[in-house]
C-alpha cells in the first residue's frame, strides 16, 4: 500500500506541475488559467488526503503492535 499511495503522490505532483505550466500569471482567472488553477488545487486535495491515510495506516499498525 505504500508504494501505491508513494506513486499517487507522485502523479499528483506532476499534474501540479503541468498545471502551472499552462497558467496564464497575467490573467490567472479567465479561460484555461481557471482549469489550470481548479486542476492545482484538485491535486493538492489529493495529496493532502493520501498523506493524511497514509498517517492513518502507521497509526493503525502501531495500534495493532
Amino acid at each position: 500500500m505504500k508504494i501505491f499511495t508513494t506513486i499517487l503522490i507522485v502523479v499528483a505532483f506532476a499534474l501540479i506541475v503541468f498545471n502551472v505550466t499552462l497558467l496564464d500569471f497575467e490573467n490567472p482567472l479567465e479561460g484555461e488559467s481557471l482549469v489550470a488553477l481548479i486542476g492545482i488545487a484538485a491535486a493538492l486535495c489529493a495529496v493532502f488526503i493520501l498523506l493524511i491515510f497514509r498517517m492513518s495506516k502507521k497509526i493503525e499498525d502501531k495500534l495493532k503492535n
